[in-house]
């Protein structure tokens, strides 16, 4: 008998929080470093990635978008 194996593709988000990388101060390098690692060692795709300001407001209102797309 053939069985039929269906892979779920899983996508994810990432939510960087930092003012110092929206003010051009420090670059961001571990968006590319977590992208690669998760598409590498477990076929998780990145869909979108959001950086936001040190605010606790902007934080939730990131976290919450992100979990309903």
């Amino acid at each position: 008998m053939n069985r039929i194996v269906q892979t779920k593709k899983i996508t994810a988000a990432i939510l960087v929080i930092g003012n110092e990388i929206l003010s051009g101060r420090t670059t961001d390098q571990n968006v590319s470093y977590l992208a690669s690692w998760l598409n590498n060692n477990l076929g998780i795709k990145i869909g979108e990635v959001r950086i936001v300001p040190d605010i606790e407001s902007k934080i939730i209102k990131g976290v919450l978008a992100l979990s309903k797309s």
